[in-house]
């Protein structure tokens, strides 16, 4: 399935991925297409099996601070917004670790990873016990180490560590407190010093914190040798505002089939809110380090087949003040389209065996009122001009002669508006058209 890898009208933010069985699991706070505010007052689980990734499952409300539905409240104290869950398995029961807005946090238990899960209780330490975060476990990320120990990291502007008991999975053991857990004094660069969005994983027998830094909208990762670190920072995974509306990250690093990947999130609807579940492949060198990778289209698929209709909101590149917007459940295009906007697309596999001269595109179309041109362009934004789309002022399927083209490529279109003289500048700003899918046509 291409990015982002859930059905598109659903907002899975902060996705922490894990493997159960025969499934992969995405445990993420949940956003709304019009939210003016992050999260939700409920948790929901998506799965897929490890054969087909792209037949994800919805297995519901996994756990709520609100009334909601046919399900109660899970946390008697509070009716606040839950985020950014975890979840692990230890002695073969699931604990699910939530962090609630202004409220110590809730762990829940369940027989099976997908929920729902059953309150078991808060974090649990006595007025003797150090924690950090002023006791909030702010996006707590959590891990089951090999022999049996389980830590649990979290904070907000500033890294905490601390050990669990691992008989009941909420008990804070005394002098477990570590802080900093990754440096964050003022000589550090920004860029690397830690925000929030803790993830543990422990590949080999190196441990791994993947984090948000304070500055950019990047997945930073450290290393160390030991779960209680301290860990060294060692570069960035991915950053989600390159070409695309930028807001804040979260996610983490996961190997499915062999493969690795890292899950991370995109904004939508013009907000740094209502953000969707995207992914993207990785690789873990020898020495450990992760070469960035750029966003792209593809989510868990090779390549996207230009001979099926692409929805527009799969684009990776937005640049110009386009957007992506729902308009309803069923409906979501690329708006606000105006003079000089950039939407790219990364990658398609063309094939190999046409041998025609040219192709045709298709594009659906909201008209605005207006005529404009769209350039169709190869391999970037400034790359090989392979045909024009003149679009009009109404509603409709617009079609465009291009050259034909074999192998895999990266296809980006830019707006123009065709007003010539003194008005041009009028129509800077304009509105030119919607953009709601489009296929190329042998």
């Amino acid at each position: 399935m291409a990015n982002p890898i859930l059905p598109f009208w659903e907002y899975i933010p902060d996705g922490e991925p894990r493997v159960f069985g025969d499934r992969v699991y995405l445990y993420g706070s949940h956003d709304r297409a019009a939210g003016h505010e992050f999260c939700d007052y409920k948790l929901k689980v998506w799965s897929a099996p490890l054969n087909d990734l792209n037949n994800w499952t919805c297995h519901g409300d996994s756990f709520r601070t609100k009334d909601g539905g046919e399900r109660p409240a899970d946390t008697p104290w509070t009716r606040h917004q839950c985020f950014a869950p975890d979840v692990v398995c230890k002695d073969g029961k699931y604990y699910l670790y939530a962090y609630i807005v202004g409220s110590k946090g809730a762990i829940g238990v369940s027989d099976k990873p997908e929920g729902p899960f059953k309150l078991l209780s808060q974090y649990k330490y006595d007025e003797n016990t150090q924690v950090g975060d002023d006791g909030i476990f702010n996006d707590a990320g959590v891990l089951v180490d090999d022999d049996g120990r389980v830590y649990v990291y979290y904070g907000f502007e500033s890294s905490n560590m601390n050990e669990l008991d691992g008989s009941d999975m909420s008990t804070v053991l005394p002098g477990s407190h570590k802080h900093p857990v990754i440096d964050d004094r003022e000589e550090v660069p920004v860029d690397r010093r830690f925000f929030e969005a803790s993830s543990p994983r422990k590949v080999g027998d190196t441990y791994y914190l993947i984090y948000s830094p304070r500055k950019g909208s990047r997945l930073a990762y450290a290393t160390s040798d030991s779960p209680t670190g301290p860990f060294t920072y060692r570069g960035y995974i991915i950053d989600n505002g390159v070409d695309y509306p930028a807001g804040n990250n979260h996610g983490s690093i996961m190997q499915i089939n062999g493969q690795w990947y890292v899950f991370y999130h995109r904004m939508t609807n013009n907000t740094i809110m209502s953000r969707r579940a995207c992914v993207e492949k990785i690789t873990i060198l020898p020495d450990g380090t992760i070469p960035p990778v750029e966003m792209t289209s593809l989510g868990f698929e090779d390549a996207l087949n230009p001979y099926r209709m692409t929805p527009a909101e799969t684009a990776c590149v937005l640049k110009g003040g386009c957007f992506i917007t729902e308009k309803d459940i069923f409906n979501r295009c690329i708006t606000r389209i105006t003079n000089g906007c950039v939407m790219g697309y990364k990658y398609f596999d063309f094939g190999d065996d046409y041998t025609g001269d040219s192709l045709t595109l298709a594009l659906n179309v909201g008209g605005m009122g207006t005529n404009c041109i769209m350039r169709i362009l190869l391999d970037g934004e400034d790359g090989e001009e392979i045909g024009v789309c003149n679009i009009g002022t109404h509603d409709g399927v617009y079609k465009v002669k291009v050259r034909n083209l074999t192998g895999r490529h990266s296809i980006f279109f830019r707006c123009e508006h065709t007003v010539e003289g003194w008005m041009g500048g009028y129509f800077e700003d304009k509105p030119l058209f919607e953009l709601k899918d489009f296929v190329f046509m042998k």
